[in-house]
């Protein structure tokens, strides 16, 4: 069967249409609500279901928002309508089946059964074995930079189907409303909808496989990802070695002022600072402290 079969099935539908309901969440820019969701669908299923299939659905841009960051910045989400949100949802369920059998074991965000304090825990688990050299890397504005024509290229390797990556694409495609404005979007999988997450994780799944290869010890939480090192020459160079990889291989940059080598105890992950127990002892042992752990 081919996968816009299986995401088109009653029961992927309807298992999409109930995450979204349960999700709640705002209307985007056509205004309907998700309670509203139910009846429309029902009086314009097999109209929608046809162009799905047959390639003639256009998504409606999504409806541009922004929340404070910690910072003091401004973090732009991308809402999606509630039909939107669940012919995402509908994609991305198969497409996140398909790709846990293959995703690293040291990536934690956004997958199923896996959170940011599993992620912490690795990262302790390191750093007790010794690799007390903290690489921390900051992709500058990863969700607004994600090349389409590369992610769709990745998504090729799994996903054998032009039907499905045709309307990922045309999602990826569908430009945001800000202001009573449509803008266009070449670059990046804009963080509000279900698909943004499974992109992301596909996208970085890359990034994952080139640090197994090099046997690097790293934790990765979307785009927040650190790597351990035994020495501070070491983590000099992997720092350099994998920021011009992600640039040459992904199109990603590294923000230069926040991407930086350090020790444990002067890094910030997830909400959470390391605290080291024990002094010069030669048992040291790390914990962490909840500055703010709200992912």
């Amino acid at each position: 069967m081919e996968l816009i079969e299986v995401i088109l099935s009653k029961e992927n539908l309807n298992r999409a249409y109930k995450k979204v309901v349960a999700n709640k969440g705002a209307s985007g820019v056509d205004g309907v609500t998700v309670e509203e969701l139910g009846n429309y669908i029902r009086e314009n299923r097999e109209k929608i279901i046809t162009s799905l299939r047959n390639r003639t659905y256009i998504p409606k841009p999504v409806r541009r928002v922004f929340i404070p960051k910690d910072n003091g910045k401004k973090r732009p989400l991308g809402i999606p309508t509630a039909l939107d949100r669940t012919i995402q949802q509908a994609i991305s369920q198969p497409i996140s089946d398909i790709y846990e059998k293959i995703f690293s074991a040291y990536s934690y965000g956004f997958r199923p059964g896996r959170s940011c304090h599993d992620a912490i825990r690795q990262a302790l688990e390191y750093l007790n074995e010794g690799y007390e050299w903290v690489v921390d890397i900051d992709i500058e504005r990863f969700f607004d930079k994600v090349n389409h024509d590369k992610l769709i290229q990745i998504l090729r390797e799994q996903v054998n189907d032009s039907t499905t990556l045709n309307l990922i694409r045309k999602y990826l495609k569908a430009g945001a409303m800000e202001n009573g404005l449509e803008k266009a979007t070449i670059t990046g999988v804009p963080q509000g909808g279900p698909l943004s997450v499974v992109c992301s994780n596909v996208y970085l799944d890359k990034l994952d496989k080139e640090l197994e290869y090099r046997g690097l010890r790293f934790t990765r939480y979307a785009d927040d990802v650190l790597i351990f090192t035994k020495s501070e020459m070491a983590a000099n160079r992997v720092m350099k070695s994998i920021s011009n990889w992600l640039e040459r291989k992904l199109f990603l940059k590294v923000n230069a002022t926040k991407t930086k080598v350090v020790r444990p105890t002067r890094s910030k992950y997830l909400g959470f600072t390391f605290l080291k127990n024990g002094g010069e002892s030669v048992i040291r042992k790390f914990s962490f402290n909840p500055e703010n752990p709200s992912r």
